[in-house]
Formats: structure tokens, C-alpha cells, sequence
């Protein structure tokens, strides 16, 4: 009886071939689990790089696409981990397990990297400039105009051009043609921001009625109007002086 293994030699049978597959099963179920919080992980990484909240509907407002795919792939990427949790341990079912978290884990990173990429295109402003903080002081015609201009995510080599005129009853009608009373070609910082406070004596022409004050990205094919319905277009600001 010497191939009988006697009682307490430390030896234990070989595990059998539904053990061996339930055991590969509960690995895979393990990987399953964790990858069922995708979603999780990427609005966890959306909200480290400053996705807030507000700036997710700015950027559904604006419909970013990155947005879009990186929630699309984090859902595909738990639906991946659903199925592969119902999959049957066998040996043909542990292969389609891993096939399907082999897709589920794919989905995951592409949701992480668009994420990423649609937290930097959301947080900047895309180049758009704002006016703000517009004051004038004094008798006329010889008046003191201050205000500021600011502008997120402006590229590297892009500018902001800012131009004051004064303009005719219409609002729009510069007095004097070809002739600026300022501009200003703006180059962003490191972090791609542009911020410029002006306050400026200027001198206002018996026709003209009013100030108008135009800020838009140089040279990037946008039309100089005011009404364009333009992702970046430029920002105006036009008021009477009485």
C-alpha cells in the first residue's frame, strides 16, 4: 500500500479541473469588481484636474465630445465588468471572462485619457475674450475710460487684440475710420491666460455718441463682428456717453 499517501504526511490531493476553473473564475470575478468602479475612477480623476461640476455643464453646454466618450467608455467599461461577473467558471467560460475584461480594462483607459483631455479643453475657455469692469469718469469730451479683459486656454502663439473707438448714434460706426483711439495685441502666459487692466484718458468728438470696445482672438479665421454666432467669437461692449 505504499501509493496509498498515508495520514498526516502533508500531502493533499491534486485539486481537480472544476476547482482549478473556479478558482480562475474568482480571480477574473476579483478584476471584474474593480474594474465595475471605472466610473467612478474617472470622475474621481475629472474632479482632481478641476472638472467641477459647473464646468461639466459648460462643457455639455458647449457639447465637448471628450465628455461624452469618456462617460460612454466608463459605462461600456462596467457593462464589460456585469458581463463578465455572469460568465459560468469553465474552462470556455473563463476564456470568454477574460476576453470581455480585456475589452472592459481598454474601455477603462480610454475613458481615463479622453477624461483628462476633456477636464484640460473644459477648464480653459477656449480663447474667448470677456470684458468686464467698465467704468468712465469725468466731464466730456475729455473722459477717463477704465476696464479689464481676461481670456482662458489662449494657445501659445495666439493673441487677444483689444480695440476702444469712439462710434456714431448707431453704436457701431467708428467716428473716424482706420484710426483707433487704443489697441493692444495681447500674448498669454505660461498657463495660456490673458488678463490686461486699462484705464486711459480719451477725448471724445462732438459726433460721436458712445465708446465701443472690441476684444477678439487674432488671426484665427473668425469674423470681426460682434453678432457671429462663433464658438470664439469676439466680445463687445458698446454704451451712449451722455
Amino acid at each position: 500500500m505504499s501509493g496509498v499517501p498515508k495520514w498526516g504526511s502533508g500531502q493533499e490531493p491534486a485539486p481537480t479541473h472544476e476547482e482549478i476553473q473556479a478558482r480562475i473564475g474568482k480571480r477574473l470575478d476579483d478584476v471584474a469588481k474593480i474594474l465595475a468602479g471605472a466610473l467612478v475612477a474617472v470622475a474621481g480623476v475629472m474632479t482632481l484636474l478641476g472638472l467641477s461640476s459647473d464646468v461639466v455643464f459648460v462643457a455639455l453646454n458647449n457639447d465637448s465630445w471628450p465628455i461624452y466618450v469618456a462617460s460612454l467608455c466608463a459605462i461600456l467599461a462596467i457593462v464589460c465588468s456585469i458581463v463578465a461577473l455572469l460568465v459560468h467558471p469553465t474552462r470556455r467560460g473563463n476564456l470568454w471572462e477574460t476576453v470581455v475584461l480585456i475589452l472592459g480594462v481598454i474601455l477603462y483607459m480610454v475613458a481615463l485619457s479622453v477624461a483628462v483631455i476633456g477636464a484640460a479643453k473644459a477648464a480653459g475657455g477656449n480663447g474667448r475674450p470677456t470684458i468686464t469692469n467698465i467704468k468712465v469718469d469725468g466731464p466730456r469730451p475729455n473722459l477717463k475710460l477704465s476696464f479689464a479683459v481676461h481670456a482662458d486656454g489662449v494657445e501659445t502663439g495666439a493673441s487677444i487684440e483689444v480695440f476702444v473707438n469712439a462710434v456714431r448714434a448707431d453704436l457701431s460706426e467708428p467716428v473716424v475710420e482706420s484710426v483707433d483711439a487704443y489697441s493692444s495685441e495681447l500674448r498669454p502666459n505660461d498657463k495660456g491666460v490673458v488678463e490686461q487692466r486699462v484705464s486711459m484718458p480719451i477725448s471724445l468728438p462732438p459726433q460721436a455718441a458712445g465708446i465701443s470696445i472690441m476684444a477678439l482672438n487674432a488671426g484665427d479665421g473668425t469674423q470681426d463682428e460682434c453678432g457671429e454666432l462663433t464658438r470664439r467669437g469676439p466680445a463687445c461692449a458698446r454704451f451712449r456717453v451722455p
